[in-house]
């Protein structure tokens, strides 16, 4: 062998051996979750073949860190290379949801103290996150939506789920390392856990079998954007959260938040105020100049546990308290639903709510008397609370917000008459009726349409604010064709309605509250379902315009067109039509004469078009078209 041929090959050897050391980085580092050393309030399991840890049913909750040893687990983990490394968990949720997601990780590598809380992370609120095996060629990197009672992926460093998280940094000189684990809500399974290298992307497939992953993310479905109902005379937003989030500006023109804004997310600990995701909410209205709904104020649910036992006076302090942090902490407020469930969730303990009775120490914060009760009106402690919002939230519409209130006629009537109470003292701005699928759910539409010209009658603007329809079958399947046809029998009425002035879907992705009933409408890998693509393309195409108070509709469509074609329905009071270029220059014109429908094939270049269509009283509808 000559001297070249030996430096040809000790070349492709080195080649060789860093193309394999750049594979062995690029593989998840897998620990089982049993194979570490068990504190003796950890339990291992088997089940369907899945061995896994738990935490013993009796044991103790500790606020922000393990506690004691013994619910500790100890790991020793090899890593083939120094950097940095994300860290990953399988895990399954149990049946109590929130009750049953929480858990700790140590902040970093090596022996911590299991009762200092600077040293534990704080893993919460995972009953409606991560990635399933199911989720399909998606990068596990965010929060995913899979529900409960299923096996899923998290990346934990990129995860806030109550602290903030963070990566592992390894030492060239010290690639085995000492790694904790920390019990705290029992009902919660850990199968295994990974360290992936910071910068590579890893699906569930990959983390499933341990397979390398890639410097770039796999290729999930991009929507193009612009919001649906960009241009519209009425809004169609979306709920924020974590699950929510991604791609919301593409679909989106009105923000509420999800559960940021009740006030025991807020300030669960007097004093303390976690503003974090609301502070994310408002700063995406403000950035982008859509209105921002906050949600809520005063509830019968999900107030703080330390409020129950104040005095009145305390209570009414407190209150007030709350409503200035609010008011000087997001001066912008376009939207408030001041009071949310009146009709059915009182916030006073010993009343029935929505979830059951309202217990001690359930949430309901308890300071019904404290804002005045029923009093002279019924309503006084609903008046109390309008008469506080209008004060420090002067510039802000203020709305009340409930639900079964147009599907039941009893119902419309008792919401409207304390709509109009509110109304007499000029207190309320809007009124929030919800819409969930298990209202609205085998109700005719003409019933809701009627329940809504009810409400209307109090001369307020309506709007339609926690929007959802499930989409499975009686097996609880997903089920595309059931959840398009109940978006097409209920969401025109609601659109439509001349009293309604915006609507706002209640989720959109999975992590959706209604997730395991498939009420999203795109996947975890960003496609839509038949339902979104078609509701983009009724809002799109549907043209309302506003005349002497009443809403009229026409719809334009397909928009944008391919090939010059396209159709107006809707037009029976329309006498003319022209369409106009960028440049003010009319390219058709016809005359229309009582026809409801029109069909036209035009030669037009590509580019952006105005339609104008002139109605019989000499009024003018205008639409974009957009010719590609």
């Amino acid at each position: 062998m000559n001297r070249n041929t030996t430096l040809l090959l000790g070349l492709l050897g080195l080649l060789s051996l860093g193309t394999q050391t750049a594979q062995a980085q690029n593989a998840p580092v897998i620990q089982q979750a049993e194979g570490g050393t068990l504190g003796t309030d950890w339990l291992s399991q088997t089940a369907s073949g899945v061995q896994y840890v738990t935490i013993t049913p009796t044991a103790t909750i500790n606020a922000q860190n393990p506690g004691t040893a013994a619910r500790v687990i100890n790991y020793s983990v090899t890593f083939p290379g120094a950097g940095s490394y994300d860290l990953y968990a399988r895990v399954r949720v149990g049946p109590a949801g929130a009750n049953d997601d929480s858990f700790y990780y140590a902040n970093g590598f090596g022996t911590k103290l299991p009762a200092d809380d600077t040293n534990w992370i704080t893993v919460n609120n995972l009953n409606a996150v991560g990635y399933a095996s199911t989720a399909g060629n998606v990068a596990v990197d965010g929060a995913g939506g899979a529900g409960t009672g299923v096996w899923k992926w998290l990346n934990l460093s990129k995860f806030n789920g109550g602290e903030a998280p963070v990566s592992f940094t390894v030492a060239a000189g010290a690639l085995t390392q000492t790694f904790q684990l920390g019990a705290r809500e029992d009902g919660l399974d850990i199968d295994k856990l990974v360290f992936g290298q910071t910068g590579i992307y890893f699906t569930p497939a990959q983390l499933d079998a341990g397979q390398q992953g890639s410097t770039t993310p796999p290729v999930t479905f991009t929507p193009s954007g612009p919001p649906m109902a960009q241009g519209k005379p009425k809004y169609l937003g979306g709920v924020w959260s974590t699950p929510q989030k991604p791609f919301f500006n593409k679909y989106f023109n009105q923000v509420t938040p999800e559960n940021a804004g009740k006030w025991g997310s807020v300030e669960g600990t007097r004093n303390q105020m976690n503003w974090a995701e609301l502070d994310s909410t408002y700063a995406l209205a403000q950035r982008n100049g859509i209105p921002f709904k906050m949600h809520t104020l005063i509830w019968g649910a999900q107030q703080p546990i330390w409020i129950e036992t104040l005095s009145d006076a305390d209570q009414l302090a407190e209150i007030n308290q709350w409503f200035q942090a609010v008011a000087q902490r997001y001066p912008n407020i376009a939207q408030i639903e001041v009071v949310n469930e009146a009709l059915n969730d009182l916030p006073l303990n010993g009343s029935t709510g929505n979830n059951g009775p309202n217990t001690p120490g359930s949430g309901a914060g308890n300071y019904y008397n404290a804002l005045g009760g029923a009093g002279a009106t019924g309503w006084d402690w609903v008046i109390t609370s309008f008469t506080l919002a209008r004060q420090y939230f002067p510039n802000a519409q203020l709305m009340i917000n409930d639900y079964g209130v147009i599907t039941n006629t009893t119902n419309a009537q008792r919401y409207l008459t304390l709509i109009n109470l509110l109304t007499a003292r000029n207190l309320v701005d809007g009124v929030g009726i919800q819409g969930h699928a298990f209202e609205t759910r085998g109700i005719p539409a003409t019933t809701l349409a009627a329940n809504l010209t009810t409400l209307a009658s109090a001369g307020k603007p309506l709007y339609i604010t926690e929007l959802d329809i499930d989409g499975v079958d009686a097996s609880s399947n997903l089920d595309d064709a059931i959840q398009l046809a109940e978006y097409q029998r209920i969401f025109p009425t609601l659109w439509t309605h001349p009293g309604v002035k915006g609507i706002t879907l209640w989720g959109y992705r999975p992590g959706h509250w209604r997730t395991a009933q498939g009420a999203y409408l795109a996947n975890a890998d960003n496609t839509e379902r038949t339902a979104f693509v078609w509701l983009q393309n009724y809002v799109r195409t549907t043209v309302l315009k506003v005349k002497n108070g009443q809403e009229t509709t026409v719809r334009l469509f397909p928009n944008p067109t391919a090939d010059g074609r396209f159709s107006l329905t809707g037009t029976q009071t329309i006498t003319q039509l022209r369409i106009v270029d960028r440049l003010g220059r009319t390219v058709h014109q016809q005359a229309l004469r009582q026809q409801p429908a029109v069909d036209l094939q035009l030669q037009l270049a590509r580019g952006l078009y105005v339609v104008q269509l002139t109605e019989q009283d000499g009024s003018l509808i205008t639409s974009k078209l957009l010719v590609e």
